[in-house]
């Protein structure tokens, strides 16, 4: 693979516009170390299996065609249904566009494409996009698992087309006719910029290639880590490409692996209501409302909102806890004392903590199991002081059904006294109340909320074991004890660790007598 982002390693000093916010923190250039370190990068990136093959990239291409070409003959054949004399149904048009991380390149393989349709100001979406359109791609064999979502904050249609998923968004405009070059048009730059936030990311950067390989190893670190879920509280692909994107403007010649490390090192210290902005618009005082944000990431199109409104006490507790130990095997890395396998390395979730709520569901059908999984995961995020796993499991022997796990904590700096019960019953009936107003609720639809142990996870919940090997977390516990013990106020053996930095510690905040109910 090229490299692009590691040619002209001599112009850092040069004089650039500043992008963003403030001015850049370094304009230095990259070091031969930063050209070995960020080629190691992109070979580990490759090995991980990150990148679709040429195979993938030619069909998704196919997809995307034969998508433009349905909502072409879709947006026609209501045309002629509501009456529009011929000239306006030959006329009539829709456009496919796609965003998120399809259109940035940093997808990996079997990874949804998010697409948008642009119709005119007649094909409303309730009528004809989740009516009209949705019998259409019903009646296709192409496509399976269509389940349109009307009532979530952003209606969307998933389904997917010839195996390609597809997460399908509406927007009209006051237009009778779309034109076809329409993006290159002003009318599309001033009105649609909310609906393409991402792909002015673009503009705000110098060096492309260097964001996008930045974005793909955080993005790839988060979901190793366990952090990567806008749904369950945590960041999503908008949120890590903003984050990304502001520290490329804070260091416009660095390569990735500098990037990588900044973007951990910054972040730990930004996560506490800091804006992570692409430009100066949010203002909190205007809305009170947008005060109670815990860490707001900022769009930059306009009109701009807050794009992380999800995170709640403990994911951002959890995240800064990640941050911490990455921005500490980034440390060990300089000293050449730690490897990107090391920082890479998964967390174990099921290892973690003591007590976990277990959350399964389950539905007549597997349309119903989809839409009732959807509606259970947006509800989940602000519950409890707990720890979401950002996925769920299911178990084979149980067609239908699938389990969410989440880990229990106490809230920080509230005493735990020996053999107090811990009362959660009140909080999971508010949570299966919430959830049981589904306006598309069915017959069959089921939620059961469990107290399990540790020792009791369901066989299905527990991924295979990791190669038996020393691992950063075992060493950072390790450590710590050792500097426990000998009372010295210095770092642990050789590996650049603060005492009392032990991961297990902060994540297991019940005690053995704690008891829940």
């Amino acid at each position: 693979m090229g490299s692009p982002g590691l040619i002209n390693r001599n112009n850092g000093h040069h004089q650039q516009q500043r992008l963003g916010i403030t001015e850049p923190i370094s304009l230095g250039g990259p070091t031969d170390y930063d050209v070995t370190k960020t080629r190691e990068l992109e070979k580990f990136l490759q090995d991980a299996g990150l990148y679709e093959s040429q195979e993938e990239a030619v069909s998704r291409e196919e997809v995307l065609g034969r998508l433009d070409q349905i909502v072409k003959n879709w947006v026609k054949v209501i045309s002629r249904a509501k009456g529009l004399n011929e000239q306006l149904v030959q006329e009539a048009n829709a456009k496919i566009f796609t965003f998120g991380s399809y259109r940035l390149g940093v997808h990996g393989p079997g990874a949804d494409i998010d697409t948008l349709c642009v119709g005119p100001r007649h094909a409303t979406r309730e009528e004809d996009f989740f009516g009209e359109l949705y019998r259409m791609l019903s009646e296709m064999p192409e496509v399976t698992e269509l389940r349109p979502v009307p009532d979530a904050h952003v209606p969307v249609m998933n389904f997917k087309f010839k195996g390609v998923s597809i997460d399908l968004l509406y927007a009209k405009l006051s237009l009778w006719v779309i034109p076809e070059m329409f993006h290159k048009t002003r009318y599309c730059k001033i009105q649609m910029n909310r609906l393409f936030e991402v792909s002015m990311v673009a503009e705000l950067l110098t060096r492309f290639y260097n964001f996008r390989t930045t974005l793909r190893c955080m993005r790839f670190w988060a979901k190793r880590r366990g952090v990567y879920s806008n749904v369950s509280g945590f960041l999503g692909g908008i949120n890590w490409a903003l984050l990304v994107a502001r520290i490329c403007q804070l260091f416009p010649n660095a390569l990735p692996n500098m990037l990588g490390v900044h973007s951990v090192a910054l972040a730990k210290c930004i996560f506490y209501r800091r804006r992570i902005l692409g430009l100066p618009v949010w203002d909190p005082r205007r809305n009170p409302k947008d005060r109670y944000h815990l860490m707001p990431i900022i769009t930059p199109a306009y009109p701009s909102m807050n794009s992380s409104y999800n995170v709640s006490s403990s994911t951002l507790h959890i995240m800064t806890e990640e941050f911490q130990r990455g921005n500490e095997i980034c440390e060990a890395m300089e000293a050449s004392k730690a490897e990107w396998d090391t920082l890479f390395e998964p967390f174990s979730f099921f290892e973690a903590y003591k007590n976990y709520l277990q959350i399964d569901i389950s539905a007549d059908n597997e349309d119903d199991l989809r839409q009732w999984k959807g509606w259970i995961e947006r509800h989940t995020y602000n519950m409890l002081q707990c720890h979401p796993h950002p996925g769920d499991f299911s178990d084979k022997s149980r067609p239908l059904h699938c389990s969410y796990f989440m880990g229990l904590q106490r809230k920080q700096g509230v005493p735990v006294n020996e053999g107090e019960q811990f009362d959660i019953r009140i909080t999971v009936e508010e949570f299966k109340n919430s959830v049981n107003l589904y306006t598309l609720w069915k017959p069959g639809m089921e939620i059961r909320v469990t107290h399990v142990k540790k020792r009791n996870i369901p066989i299905f919940g527990v991924r295979p074991c990791r190669p038996l090997k020393a691992t950063w977390d075992s060493k950072r516990n390790s450590e710590a004890k050792v500097a426990n013990n000998s009372s010295a106020d210095k770092l642990s053996e050789g590996k650049g660790v603060p005492d009392g930095s032990d991961e297990g510690k902060k994540r297991k905040q019940i005690d053995d007598d704690t008891e829940i109910t």
